[in-house]
């Protein structure tokens, strides 16, 4: 049974939440303002968080924001029409999906169901992986533990920017564009939100990279997007 966190100050979709999770096989875990639900993320550390954006205490932005430095936990973000800027910090902070207000309780399943394939598909791919650690130079990247660690200091990432690195890392040369990734990544049409992707690479740079200012793994493809430098010794 999958433990999902919901984070949300209105009781009314709270419940509604609830009803249909629990038809998933879903245990429900709920907090009403953010503070709490910081507190219960870290506590129970649960397979999917939904989380609102507005909220009292702390609102989700920050939430999502400390999440992230201790979890890499999948996120859902709730947002109104009114706040597209929200919703695009929220995904360029390590949120891995958002659905918008009023939604149907048909879209919210499948997103939930899809983040729960993937994890599915993420795992099965690490059993059938023979090889489960990529080593290049002084970085080492442990997909079935989901471990980064570069001069031995363990390297936290969020779900997305792990995932962009074990693409990249696992096919050393290739270029992929920012829509590519989004839809590699993301697995949903994000048309427009190509600077999110941008953003994820920044900060996936800024954790791993010596110089940010000239990368050594993560190099830009002008006019295309991003690659993972094939120059670096890869390591048996």
């Amino acid at each position: 049974m999958k433990k999902v966190l919901v984070i949300e100050d209105d009781k009314e979709i709270v419940n509604l939440l609830e009803i249909h999770l629990n038809d998933i096989d879903c245990r429900v875990l709920k907090a009403y303002d953010g503070q709490e639900g910081l507190r219960v993320a870290m506590a129970e550390h649960p397979d999917l968080i939904i989380l609102d954006i507005s909220m009292p205490k702390m609102d989700g932005i920050e939430v999502c924001r400390e999440i992230r430095k201790k979890q890499s936990t999948p996120i859902i973000m709730l947002t109104a029409k009114v706040e597209e800027i929200d919703r695009v910090l929220g995904l360029e902070i390590g949120a891995d999906d958002y659905i918008t207000k009023p939604f149907s309780i048909r879209e919210f399943i499948a997103r939930v169901k899809a983040i729960f394939r993937r994890t599915k598909m993420d795992r099965e791919s690490m059993e059938n992986n023979k090889s489960t650690e990529l080593k290049f130079s002084d970085l080492r990247i442990n997909i079935e533990k989901r471990k980064v660690v570069q001069n031995g200091r363990k390297i936290e990432l969020s779900p997305k920017e792990f995932e962009l690195l074990v693409l990249m890392a696992s096919n050393p040369g290739k270029s992929y564009s920012r829509s590519n990734l989004l839809t590699i990544i993301w697995g949903y049409d994000f048309e427009g939100y190509e600077h999110t992707v941008n953003s994820h690479i920044n900060r996936l740079r800024a954790k791993i990279e010596p110089e940010m200012a000239n990368p050594t793994y993560i190099i830009t493809t002008w006019g295309v997007g991003y690659k993972f430098n094939e120059d670096i010794e890869k390591i048996r």
